[in-house]
């Protein structure tokens, strides 16, 4: 299976699948320890990569509550979103502008028997 990834190198701050990923689970879990492990991330490099994309950026990603009675919690912000949503629009166009490339290279892949069998 072909896929595509974009790493966003962007003043500093460093945008990929993977950060993007993390906010997805932090905005469908509401817990950034949640969204880590359903990454198999520890929750202390899951709050960095937050806290890295909160200092790149002019208005933070997530915010978040800390536990107790009231329980704690995470949320995605406006700009999270929005960050989800331009980065997935640039794959698509991406992925788009580049499908005649992506089947030529594709065609020059060996065939999967051929790959299965050692060669």
């Amino acid at each position: 299976m072909t896929r595509l990834f974009l790493r966003l190198f962007l003043d500093g701050l460093m945008l990929g699948p993977g950060k993007i990923e993390l906010l997805e689970h932090i905005r469908d879990l509401g817990s950034i320890a949640a969204a880590g492990r359903a990454m198999g991330m520890s929750y202390k490099r899951a709050w960095s990569l937050v806290e890295e994309m909160n200092a790149g950026l002019a208005d933070p990603v997530v915010t978040s509550a800390r536990g107790g009675a009231g329980g704690g919690g995470a949320q995605v912000t406006e700009t999270g979103e929005a960050i989800i949503r331009h980065y997935h629009g640039l794959m698509q166009k991406a992925y788009g502008a580049g499908a005649e490339d992506i089947a030529a290279l594709e065609a020059l892949l060996a065939p999967q028997d051929d790959m299965v069998g050692g060669k």
